[in-house]
């Protein structure tokens, strides 16, 4: 049975103390990205240490919540689809990374009162709003469910680019591949306009603006991983 994330408020750990699930795991991967796909990472110090905050990421591949938090001192609360629940292990796993899930039941209203309440709580969550891996590496159109979250919790958004995942790791490729991958984290959206535009009926210009701060930090990311700058 799915855990539906916002049935049965437990306690919330400290927002910034990883604990030693997320620490292991963060240390292999470390071990395998860094070494393998030469990860690096630019912008860490946009990262508030202690208050909490939305990642809005560039999806393009599964590995690209470990990618995000492989590198940071903090962990990153992400929203994950609710079936990835169903497998034991994997249920185990994403409960100790503190990962949340969307409970498609409810239209996610559980999972966004979750979401807000870690935020507001001191961490940082993590959200795609492509909603789905890219098919080309480009970054496609942002669907509107994050807003609730930017108009919730009234606390600064940030804009974080991938390069590389999805040459390493392409939808139906089952091997990782040796691509270099870079990271972007980029600096919080103006918050006077995210205010503005999370207004209804401004939705699309706030998705634009949006879908603009990532691709800055995403074309950032493939130029330092081509070696421009």
């Amino acid at each position: 049975m799915t855990e539906s994330a916002g049935s049965t408020k437990r306690p919330l750990r400290h927002p910034t103390h990883r604990n030693v699930v997320w620490s292991a795991l963060q240390c292999t991967a470390w071990i395998v990205f860094g070494l393998w796909n030469r990860l690096r990472a630019r912008g860490i110090d946009h990262i508030p240490p202690e208050s909490g905050g939305l990642f809005l990421v560039n999806h393009q591949s599964f590995l690209d919540p470990v990618l995000v938090g492989v590198l940071l001192r903090r962990p990153v609360s992400f929203l994950a689809r609710d079936s990835l629940f169903h497998v034991p292990i994997l249920r185990w796993i994403l409960r100790h990374t503190y990962v949340i899930p969307i409970d498609r039941d409810s239209a996610g209203t559980g999972s966004i009162r979750e979401a807000v309440r870690r935020m507001k709580h001191g961490f940082i969550v993590g959200v795609f709003p492509e909603g789905t891996r890219t098919s080309d590496g480009t970054i496609g159109e942002l669907k509107p469910g994050f807003i609730a979250l930017v108009r919730r919790s009234k606390l600064p958004v940030y804009p974080v680019g991938i390069a590389g995942a999805y040459e390493a790791m392409p939808r139906g490729a089952i091997f990782l591949r040796p691509r270099c991958i870079r990271l972007v984290y980029g600096e919080p959206i103006p918050p006077e306009q995210v205010a503005e535009l999370s207004k209804r009926g401004k939705e699309n210009e706030l998705l634009e603006l949006v879908r603009q701060h990532m691709l800055a930090c995403q074309q950032e990311a493939e130029a330092w991983r081509s070696g421009i700058k």
